[in-house]
């Protein structure tokens, strides 16, 4: 029991003794500009907010009775003798302050509220962030719309703000070190670029609705001046210009290189007409503007991160320059397929370019999917111990209607269809009886367009499964796509199949069952054979399709094959 309590008084001295959370002063600095009819209001409501600590008002050289509006609502009130700017009276307030937070807020709006003065502050006591800026409802500014925007979006695109010149802001003070005050309209602007570009963490804020006095076009158009000379200014000063315009321009160049590059390459591979010196003339032209280019992208870079704070400015850089990143990226990617086609052999370099095959089905034909991409497939020597099996990938078994477990006879020779080992998607696997017979060797390279031309002539046996009743078609490989029909089998009544393939018109099919011949089936008539208690329909279709698969005539062996003897022990 003794253990227990010492265990307790620990606990408790522990919690007497831990360090008390450090108290934040917060200062409010309201810049004020002949603002005697509202400066009093917003004075009292921030004096509502409990943790606001003191409460400057910066007349900037009011010619009105706005310093004594503000002194009779108890605030400290520090004097310009002339005006001097937005920037200025904002930086003075800064300067006197003597707080931990800082938050500006204008003189002149009609409906604030401490909620509102709250919501700006309580992010940065939190530790949420070190600056935030308010949104709120109102018609969009127009110096905001037409030129703070469309510069930012330019040269500052990771700045995605809805209001970047809200007016009304907070901040710890320490940071606010690190960020030059401009001296007019642009303070607001420059703050939140001076942020950014440093890495200082700044959140918006909605703050609602608030009313206050438009200005006059006049101001505005003053007030739009600075916006620009200041968003202008550091664009120059955080190298925006430079990102934009000359490494723009080599960033450019070197796709114009790379593109030649590709154009001569093609016209080598694809473009019979145009001779073999002119593609390698143009891939050499773009080679050494690609190469000149990129060096001059890289060196300019180095020289600009070197004079410029980090930051954003990657994230920045990335933003700018994406589509043309983004085209450098598959110009790569396309050459790179090019260096990878290529083999050195006995002092002979051969470069031989292989695609995958994009097919879009615009039949009727039962198919998985309406568009796959296969191949190609890389011929190599069958595994030790299976001189009668073809390890095949499943893309090349669904191009020859085939699935494993298969049979394939290849001139006289018989094999078993197997799947790919993992980690050989693409290789296929071949006997050295079945590579001499279909005119390949080790490292061919197969398109699977080229599959069926390969195979033609082969005799493929496919089996279905379905309601314990197993059914092989036979098939022999076509080296091109024919108008092909559907049949259908069903047996007592139940749909077990669906396949299609290849017939000729009036000709004769045999059908056996458990190996032995029962009947023929004449195309395109439908044939019905009784097989002990069972019934089996044979019906065909026509359907606008196509097919390598042409059914072995009853000359040439059993069209089809039904195994019943599963379904008949199920029966009895």
């Amino acid at each position: 029991m003794y253990w227990f309590l010492v265990i307790i008084v620990f606990l408790l001295a522990g919690v007497k003794s831990q360090k008390p959370k450090k108290y934040q002063k917060v200062s409010v600095i309201i810049p004020a500009f002949n603002e005697e009819e509202t400066v009093a209001k917003v004075i009292k409501v921030v004096q509502n907010v409990s943790f606001v600590d003191e409460i400057i008002v910066v007349n900037d050289g009011s010619s009105d009775n706005t310093e004594q509006e503000a002194l009779n609502a108890g605030a400290i009130v520090i004097n310009h003798e002339t005006n001097k700017g937005k920037g200025q009276a904002l930086y003075t307030g800064y300067k006197e302050a003597e707080c931990d937070i800082i938050a500006f807020i204008d003189a002149d709006i009609y409906n604030l509220t401490s909620s509102k003065v709250e919501s700006m502050i309580k992010p940065i006591l939190e530790g949420k962030t070190d600056i935030t800026k308010t949104k709120f409802a109102r018609a969009s500014g127009r110096v905001t719309e037409l030129t703070a925007k469309p510069l930012l979006n330019f040269f500052f695109p990771e700045i995605s703000f809805e209001q970047p010149l809200s007016g009304q802001f907070a901040a710890r003070k320490e940071v606010l070190k690190r960020i030059d005050f401009e001296k007019d309209y642009g303070v607001d602007v420059g703050i939140v670029i001076d942020a950014d570009v440093l890495g200082i963490s700044i959140t918006e804020v909605d703050i609602g609705a608030i009313e206050h006095d438009m200005s006059p076009l006049s101001e505005l158009n003053l007030m739009a001046n600075e916006v620009v000379r200041t968003i202008m200014n550091r664009a120059n000063k955080y190298g925006r210009v430079t990102m934009i315009d000359d490494i723009g321009y080599y960033i450019r160049m070197a796709i114009v290189g790379l593109l030649l590059i590709i154009l001569g390459l093609f016209t080598i591979f694809f473009v019979k007409f145009v001779p073999l010196s002119v593609g390698v003339i143009i891939s050499f032209i773009g080679i050494v503007a690609a190469i000149y280019y990129i060096i001059k992208v890289i060196v300019k870079s180095i020289n600009m991160f070197k004079k410029t704070p980090r930051g954003n400015l990657i994230k920045s850089f990335v933003k700018i320059h994406f589509p043309m990143i983004i085209s450098v990226i598959i110009l790569l990617l396309m050459i790179s397929t090019f260096i990878g086609a290529a083999h050195f052999d006995h002092g002979v370099l051969s470069i031989e370019p292989n695609s995958r095959n994009l097919i879009i089905y615009a039949d009727d034909s039962q198919r998985d999917s309406a568009i796959s991409v296969r191949g190609p497939y890389t011929v190599d020597s069958a595994i030790e111990n299976e001189s009668d099996i073809i390890r095949m990938p499943s893309d090349a078994m669904l191009g020859l209607g085939i699935k494993e477990n298969d049979t394939i006879r290849i001139d006289d020779e018989k094999y078993l269809i197997n799947q790919t080992r993992d980690g050989e998607p693409d290789i296929l696997r071949l006997p050295y009886n079945a590579k001499h017979s279909l005119g390949v060797q080790d490292d061919y390279i197969i398109q699977n367009s080229r599959l069926k031309e390969i195979f033609s002539g082969s005799t493929i046996t496919h089996s279905f499964d379905k309601d314990n009743i197993s059914v092989y078609e036979k098939y022999r490989v076509s080296a091109r796509d024919s108008n092909a029909s559907v049949y259908e089998i069903i047996v007592n009544n139940n749909s077990i199949l669906n396949s299609t393939g290849i017939f000729k018109e009036n000709s004769n099919y045999s059908i056996a069952i458990d190996g032995e011949y029962v009947s023929t089936v004449t195309f395109p008539q439908k044939q019905t054979i009784e097989y002990g208690n069972n019934t089996i329909e044979i019906i065909f279709k026509d359907t606008n399709s196509t097919s390598i698969k042409q059914f072995v005539t009853q000359n040439k062996g059993n069209f089809l094959n039904f195994d019943f003897e599963s379904y008949i022990s199920k029966e009895y």
